[in-house]
């Protein structure tokens, strides 16, 4: 039995709809018998099968399928990485990490301190949510001798600022600091050369399939060849002795048609984007006057790096966001008050308030993200539902204000 939502669907950032084609694909490979790791003629044809697909997938970001190491999900490539540099860099104890990043991030670097040892400093994000580099490149300075490593976004997953990862990297290079880049918002949005970067200086670098139109319980740590960290599962070393376990070939081949896919039009797919977005914001700004556009306004005349195009993030003052939120699901709009991983747990953003933001706006926030199924019908549909959940939600107020009529 199948149920079928009339929703617009603009929750992109939280899980992108599997293309048909990434779809066939992994049911045709379900049907193929074989563990990569036998020997046998059927072992090796699975082999084969995975190998191509490791190939496609180091492609579209520009690495060797060598350094390609797939894993269950975009949050153990991050644990991977963070915690295998930490171990592998012992008895260094020092973690550079920005303020907003990504739960899966933040819990790993908690963990550390609080499981480890770990000193974890906090690197300041402007009002803009960009990484401080003159604070990092002091907080290196302190001692750079204990800096395990620096860890970061190269795109906020909420209001969708893209981080300078080759500045952040120089800066670390410099002392021969390991870095980590966390690129599951970013990949499919804007291009990833990992062998350019990590000539600047990154050393690994995490994705995952279901974010580009993949499926869901496979992701990628592109580790650099030169680089060793100690691995968070032992049993069989199937990759590189960084990750053990039986791989899955049919979710390799589904990911590997998604990044192809992604990769075939990916700029003129981005310029479809940001005039949907552009006409998400205008819309947005008409209908509630008050709402205050937040991350990169990624204006020509900016002067920075810009954000993702499919990200449009706002605060509604007056108005929690999960009011809004539940008011446009029942119009048959589909957005988020944030990351979507966090247990199903609605809390304040977090990166608001680490770029400087109030609880109160922190409560208001809504992001708003596009994607590959988006039209301009979507759009329309948010902005013809708008005016009245805002009112409704205005109405109800914040959790801790009586509540009060809208005039």
């Amino acid at each position: 039995m199948s149920v079928h939502f009339d929703h617009a669907y603009l929750d992109h950032a939280a899980t992108a709809p599997m293309l048909p084609a990434a779809i066939t694909a992994y049911a045709e490979a379900m049907a193929v018998v074989g563990n990569p790791a036998s020997i046998h003629s059927q072992g090796q044809n699975a082999k084969r099968m995975l190998e191509e697909a490791r190939e496609r997938v180091a492609a579209s970001v520009h690495s060797d399928p060598i350094e390609i190491v797939f894993t269950g999900s975009g949050t153990e490539s991050v644990n991977l990485a963070i915690k295998g540099l930490y171990w592998a860099r012992a008895p260094r104890t020092r973690i550079l990490v920005p303020g907003g990043e990504h739960h899966a991030t933040v819990d790993t670097v908690e963990w550390l301190a609080q499981q480890e040892g770990a000193t974890v400093q906090w690197i300041p994000l402007d009002t803009l949510g960009r990484i401080d580099l003159a604070a990092l490149a002091a907080a290196i300075a302190e001692d750079p001798e204990d800096v395990a490593l620096v860890t970061l976004l190269a795109a906020n997953n909420e209001v969708g600022t893209l981080q300078p990862v080759e500045d952040v990297a120089a800066l670390a290079a410099a002392h021969g600091i390991p870095v980590h880049v966390d690129a599951i918002s970013a990949y499919g949005h804007v291009p990833i050369d990992f062998a350019a970067l990590h000539a600047t200086g990154v050393s690994a670098l995490s994705v995952s399939a279901h974010k580009i139109g993949g499926p869901v319980g496979i992701g990628a740590l592109v580790l650099s060849r030169t680089i060793t960290v100690v691995p968070l599962i032992h049993g069989g070393g199937q990759q590189r002795q960084v990750r053990s376990g039986t791989q899955d070939v049919a979710a390799a081949v589904s990911f590997a048609v998604a990044a192809t896919a992604m990769t075939a039009d990916l700029d003129a797919e981005n310029r479809r984007l940001r005039v949907l977005r552009d006409s998400v914001i205008a819309g947005v700004r008409a209908a509630v006057p008050s709402a205050v556009y937040n991350g990169d306004p990624d204006s020509a005349d900016s002067g920075t790096a810009g954000r993702l195009p499919g990200n449009a993030h706002f605060t509604f003052p007056g108005c929690e966001g999960d009011s809004l939120l539940f008011l446009l699901d029942v119009a048959g709009v589909s957005v988020s008050t944030g990351s979507a991983c966090q247990a199903g747990i609605p809390e304040p953003s977090h990166v608001l308030r680490a770029m400087g933001r109030s609880e109160a706006e922190a409560r208001s926030a809504l992001r708003i993200t596009l994607g590959r199924t988006s039209t301009q019908a979507d759009v329309d549909a948010l902005l013809a539902a708008l005016p009245v959940a805002w009112a409704q939600a205005i109405g109800a107020g914040m959790a801790d204000s009586a509540p009060r009529a809208y005039t």
